[in-house]
């Protein structure tokens, strides 16, 4: 590795990883943090009043000041000819053994996740870059310690990659004296050492872009776009990005979502876990907006709902694919009535997404891609999509998308006790460098934790429980993984700081924010991937 100048680099340990610290891609990280840095911490400023605006009252709707932007006819570019049947899409952390495998899965696409299912120890993000490269080459293999090898099938999924959200920054990576954004240097990274790489092979640059509130902040997004495609002699518009609409603020404003992102958009996705999250964030002391116990929150809740149908009928009226949410539930080879139970709730979601319009959806784990694909091939058939579907009857105002308070379901200790033990756990596996967990038989990932832990707190603000009892109940929940685990694998797992960081994010007088903003600081430099 090379100095950049202004620059201070971590270094790392792995030969391998450093031929992707070179000084030229550093160089080029560096200069979209310095051209675009402010303006991104400008945006957040925007997040925190507004934020401040709706603790006050103000209720979200949609902008006034764009209202001919949603009422005339446009449509995005099109998308190139890979993008065009998305029917299922599988995602997962960018590991060496998981990028193979769902490579392989049979999904029409896989979206390696640098984002909430990876855990951004320095290793884990410089080494997923390293495997993506590698497997856009098709010289990925892995050895499993048992002796198992895996190598990329004839064909494969095609790629998509999701760079952390604008809120998070990269700590091992410092510009002028300041962590650079890591949404920059994740996209920086891919770019710079695969645009090229992936246009040669008849594909591109396709992106999931995760966490965004505004259409100011996708404006950002394209301006990054832009120049780097022209810094890296790259035509203009073949970046594609798919926006998570996983915020209750950004389903005020896909239409201008889109809009600003037009030369280089391919869809919005539902993010239902996020959104969940979000609405609970935002409206944190509201009691109108009290969420059941989370397990018990679908996508058939009206606000839910609402937000689905709309974001089907606003992508298909400008051209752009609609993706459908996650199917968490872990197949379970061992106990064959709980596998039946989890494949039948995974058809049941798939069949209302492919009835809804949705041109295709994502699964967590490769055997849930037939259910999946057999659901949506009913529907598709020999179509690559559902874009001719417009869903005119679909009419959702501002107050569906907030029509919380219909929701089914009750405020129970049994959810709260899930809530608790979940989010433990996952702190945990995430300390330890493993972003994506199977707990209970669903993948939890940051944003699953995300609602655990904001439920907590949302409950504990409207006087559903008492904090001291609350406490008594995290004991009796670490007891309980302590029989459940063994002394030995508990007093490995790093617990104790998981609880800490749960308390603070989940019984702390004032919301914080992403609860892997204080937990950053408790990651190990490399990362610890046993237990």
């Amino acid at each position: 590795m090379t100095a950049v100048a202004g620059a201070d680099v971590a270094g790392v340990e792995d030969l391998r990883l450093g031929r992707i610290l070179t000084a030229e891609a550093l160089a080029f990280v560096a200069e979209l943090e310095r051209r675009f840095g402010a303006r991104r911490l400008e945006l957040l400023l925007a997040r925190a009043e507004r934020q401040r605006r709706l603790a006050a009252g103000e209720l979200p709707d949609f902008l006034p000041e764009t209202r001919e932007l949603r009422e005339t006819d446009w449509v995005i570019d099109p998308v190139p000819s890979d993008l065009l049947d998305r029917r299922v899409e599988i995602t997962g952390p960018t590991d060496r053994k998981m990028v193979i495998n769902a490579l392989n899965s049979g999904a029409r696409m896989f979206m390696a996740d640098f984002e909430d299912a990876n855990s951004p120890t320095w290793h884990n993000m410089v080494e997923g870059q390293a495997n993506l490269v590698d497997a856009i080459d098709r010289t990925i293999e892995f050895e499993s310690p048992d002796g198992k090898s895996y190598r990329l099938n004839d064909e494969v999924a095609t790629l998509l990659v999701r760079p952390r959200g604008w809120h998070l920054v990269e700590r091992h990576f410092k510009v002028d004296g300041q962590p650079v954004s890591a949404s920059l240097f994740d996209f920086g990274l891919y770019l710079f050492h695969n645009g090229r790489r992936l246009l040669d092979r008849g594909t591109g640059p396709y992106l999931y872009l995760p966490k965004l509130e505004s259409h100011p902040e996708a404006r950002l997004w394209n301006e990054v776009f832009t120049h780097a495609e022209e810094a890296l002699d790259i035509p203009r518009g073949s970046i594609k990005a798919t926006v998570l609409i996983e915020t209750v603020l950004a389903a005020f404003e896909m239409d201008e979502i889109l809009w600003e992102l037009r030369e280089h958009a391919a869809g919005l996705n539902a993010g239902r876990w996020d959104y969940m999250f979000s609405i609970i964030k935002k409206f944190r002391d509201r009691p109108e907006f009290v969420l059941p116990d989370r397990n018990t929150v679908t996508m058939t809740a009206p606000f839910m709902r609402a937000y689905a149908e709309l974001l089907v009928k606003t992508c298909h009226r400008r051209g752009a694919h609609a993706m459908g949410g996650m199917a968490a539930f872990i197949p379970s080879r061992k106990d064959p009535e709980l596998n039946a139970c989890a494949l039948a709730k995974v058809r049941e979601d798939k069949q209302r997404e492919a009835g809804d319009g949705f041109d295709g959806t994502w699964v967590a784990h490769p055997d849930l891609v037939p259910v999946a694909l057999e659901e949506f091939d009913r529907v598709l058939g020999e179509r690559p999509n559902q874009l001719g579907r417009q869903r005119e009857d679909v009419s959702a105002n501002a107050a569906d998308l907030l029509d919380v308070a219909s929701t089914a379901g009750e405020v129970t200790e049994e959810g709260l006790r899930n809530d608790i033990s979940v989010a433990i756990q996952y702190l945990s596996a995430w300390l330890r460098g493993t972003g994506a967990a199977a707990i209970y038989n669903l993948m939890e990932d940051a944003a699953t934790a995300e609602i655990a832990r904001s439920q907590v707190w949302q409950w504990l603000r409207h006087g559903r429980f008492e904090r001291d009892w609350v406490r008594a109940v995290i004991d009796e929940e670490l007891d309980l993984l302590r029989e459940q685990f063994g002394d030995e694998v508990y007093d490995r797992s790093r617990a104790a700081e998981a609880r800490e960081i749960f308390e603070q994010v989940a019984l702390g007088e004032d919301f914080v924010e992403f609860l892997t903003l204080p937990a950053y600081d408790y990651l190990d430099e490399e990362g610890d991937t046993d237990g």
